[in-house]
């Protein structure tokens, strides 16, 4: 009792702001966003969560009489739209804005893109050579995969929600049609062992050869080998999915000074070179030295084709899409 006491007068004395900000971006990013926020601004304590971008949105229209958030601090803009025109957004236009190409700033200046992030095929480099990885999307229906591909489960990931609704959209565009889309999820619903809820254990079960292959997000996969998962990734030849990774202020927030001066920290020279730097992001600023860079940053953007995606419709069609593949095409692709 006394202890509990205790923490209750510790915690009393913190008189500084609390900043919530939701996030899929992972311990690495917001911890080190958190201290250097904190450093420029000690009478605001940033307190954050790290959770799916689909979730985030879920939890903001389930907050929004109530809003708990701040900030709403990573995600593709196919969710971030959604969530714009759902009224869940302060629409606040931050002194970066100019510094990213135009296909980063969302409508009515609601959000905008912090950081570029391609999408990759991750494998277990112990058992696979580079040569033998899957290095197009039709790789991944190849037979011998099947079985050993782990997939993050798309209802909660914006990263997976954004390749799926790509390989719809593309069958659109060749097809005028979305059934051949389907039909490409659904052959590789039938190579897949698991649809993983924890985006943590994704590369930690190809690491242990649960599974051998995967599709995810390049910034995770990079922390993983540096911290020595023996993990490789390759581009998809024909055009990777490259999502505009958004930040915005959340409608409604308790704190919206704070709040915007932390969009306007994320955005700001310094601290997108730090994120190249120390957690693998690609600065959406194109405005940046190409010096200053990262050698990675470089070899990335000179090696990776960007695949034509046509973002509105996603933004549109997706989660009609995805309630479809949910209910008509998840665990269909083994009864052939």
């Amino acid at each position: 009792m006394i202890f509990g006491l205790l923490i209750v007068a510790g915690c009393s004395r913190d008189h500084r702001t609390p900043l919530v900000v939701y996030s899929p971006h992972g311990r690495d990013l917001l911890t080190l966003f958190e201290k250097r926020f904190e450093a420029l601004h000690p009478d605001i304590d940033v307190r954050w969560l790290d959770m799916g971008s689909q979730d985030v949105y879920d939890r903001l229209r389930s907050e929004q009489a109530n809003p708990q958030a701040d900030v709403w601090f990573g995600g593709p803009s196919l969710i971030l739209a959604q969530a714009a025109g759902d009224s869940l957004l302060d629409c606040h236009r931050p002194g970066w804005a100019d510094a990213i190409p135009a296909r980063g700033r969302g409508p009515g200046d609601c959000f905008f893109a912090a950081y570029e992030t391609p999408v990759v095929f991750l494998y277990a480099e112990r058992v696979i050579a580079a040569a033998q990885a899957p290095s197009d999307w039709n790789d991944l229906l190849d037979p011998k995969w099947k079985g050993k591909i782990i997939i993050r489960d798309p209802l909660a990931s914006g990263t997976m929600r954004a390749v799926f609704g790509f390989i719809i959209a593309r069958s659109l565009a060749q097809t005028g049609d979305t059934t051949s889309g389907v039909q490409w999820l659904r052959r590789l619903d039938g190579q897949t062992k698991v649809y993983e809820q924890n985006p943590a254990l994704v590369s930690e079960k190809i690491a242990r050869q649960e599974g051998l292959v995967t599709v995810w997000d390049l910034p995770d996969v990079l922390i993983s080998r540096r911290r020595g998962m023996p993990v490789g990734y390759v581009f998809p030849k024909s055009g990777t999915v490259v999502i505009e990774d958004d930040i915005a202020v959340v409608r409604g927030a308790k704190h919206p000074a704070a709040a915007r001066a932390y969009v306007d920290f994320v955005g700001s020279p310094e601290m997108q070179l730090a994120a190249a730097r120390e957690v693998f992001r690609v600065p959406a600023r194109q405005d940046l030295a190409n010096d200053s860079l990262p050698a990675w940053v470089r070899e990335v953007r000179r090696q990776m084709v960007v695949a034509d995606v046509d973002w509105n419709l996603l933004a549109q069609s997706g989660p009609g899409w995805m309630r479809w593949w949910d209910q008509h095409v998840r665990g269909t692709g083994g009864k052939r």
